[in-house]
């Protein structure tokens, strides 16, 4: 079973890709960006404001489908520098708690529209 994902709460692919797919019961949600939807536009040019927003958008596309940052079994983050761990860790430490996902991260040179931060998940529906 594959069902591909759309809501209006997250910012629209900027590219020939779904914001999330299922796969029985696991969600694939691509890369989310620091981008406010509404406007399209990254909530500002720093670490913090890209991740919350970042952030954000995944829980919008999570409750969308009626699951939540809890359900996240896997994350894959993307930093442009990684001397913002340190900031990026205590934001995203803030959304999955005692008990969080896997995870990787990795360095990047660059990514979509000049963001700092892209962060995707897997979640799982219990």
């Amino acid at each position: 079973m594959k069902k591909t994902v759309s809501t209006d709460r997250a910012p629209a692919a900027i590219g020939p890709y779904s914001q999330a797919v299922w796969a029985g019961d696991f969600l694939f949600c691509s890369g989310q960006l620091g981008l406010v939807p509404a406007k399209g536009a990254l909530a500002g040019p720093d670490i913090e404001s890209q991740t919350e927003q970042a952030l954000a958008n995944i829980a919008a596309l999570l409750e969308s489908e009626g699951l939540s940052p809890a359900d996240v079994v896997k994350t894959l983050v993307f930093l442009t520098d990684m001397g913002s761990f340190k900031k990026f860790n205590e934001i995203y430490g803030r959304v999955f708690g005692s008990e969080p996902p896997a995870r990787s991260c990795v360095a990047a040179a660059a990514l979509p529209l000049g963001g700092v931060v892209e962060i995707e998940v897997i979640a799982h529906r219990r």
